[in-house]
């Protein structure tokens, strides 16, 4: 009986938790279809429209602002899937003196706030005259974690499969497009997912490095949406709307490579 009584109240307690986490959504999804210049959870039938969604096209310039992000997530997944995967496998396979620890030291950079270098990365950017380009919204994406996630995943690889790839003349590059890749699909899909989600989301980066309305991300198109002195917020939940439907869509059809390269990537490091 007690038993019982203790997994009803964990039910009960996950249920409300699902419920709080849900709340949010609804009140995006709910006041999108609204007119109107207020947050609530109600529904009026006579301020529903789908004029909200129409306008975000035809007045705020959002398609735009989303085939900006798309250019830029494609890029960063791209460059961050290629850097990450050539570090990683001469991390794990190609050892020289002192490798080791420039991987920790590499590892280190983690730790320091994204906030820190993005003075550096804007003055770096201007001189390069690349600032507000859709490569350098993506560049900064390309950093450790990558890395360490994939040489992770390499590391259980046996080395006497590449030996037996050198010993039939096969070059690195071979060994790395024809049996490297194959074996860690998985994790790439996983830190595909990870970068896809990451850049999409960016906001601080895109506000100091972006000038012009016509180069801005989905993150920079919904927040200007505000106005002065009224917000239409059924404008702007239509854009958070969009905005999440396109990485949580990524996230569904990917889930379940994505879920197997985090799990096997922990299992076998």
């Amino acid at each position: 009986m007690i038993s019982k009584i203790g997994r009803v109240t964990l039910w009960a307690f996950v249920g409300l938790l699902v419920i709080i986490a849900i709340l949010p959504f609804v009140l995006m999804v709910s006041t999108s279809i609204q007119h109107t210049t207020r947050l609530t959870f109600g529904v009026d039938l006579h301020l529903l429209t789908a004029d909200n969604y129409k306008n975000l096209f035809a007045v705020q310039g959002f398609g735009q602002a989303l085939l900006r992000s798309a250019s830029v997530v494609t890029i960063a997944c791209v460059l961050n899937a290629l850097v990450c995967s050539l570090a990683a496998y001469a991390f794990a396979f190609k050892r020289f003196p002192g490798s080791e620890a420039l991987f920790w030291i590499y590892l280190a950079t983690m730790m320091i706030p994204a906030q820190v270098t993005m003075i550096p990365m804007f003055v770096l950017f201007r001189q390069l005259g690349l600032l507000g380009t859709s490569v350098s919204l993506a560049i900064p994406v390309v950093n450790a974690f990558g890395v360490f996630l994939i040489r992770q995943f390499m590391v259980s690889i046996p080395p006497s499969l590449l030996e037996a790839a050198r010993i039939d003349g096969a070059s690195d590059w071979r060994i790395f497009c024809k049996i490297i890749l194959p074996a860690i699909r998985s994790v790439l899909v996983a830190l595909t997912v990870f970068t896809f989600l990451t850049t999409w989301n960016d906001f601080m980066w895109p506000l100091i490095s972006i000038s012009s309305d016509q180069s801005r991300t989905v993150t920079l198109a919904v927040s200007q949406m505000t106005g002065a002195f009224e917000t239409q917020y059924g404008m702007v939940m239509a854009g958070a709307t969009i905005a999440f439907l396109v990485p949580f869509s990524v996230y569904v059809v990917l889930q379940r490579q994505f879920i197997e390269g985090v799990t096997s990537t922990g299992v076998k490091g």
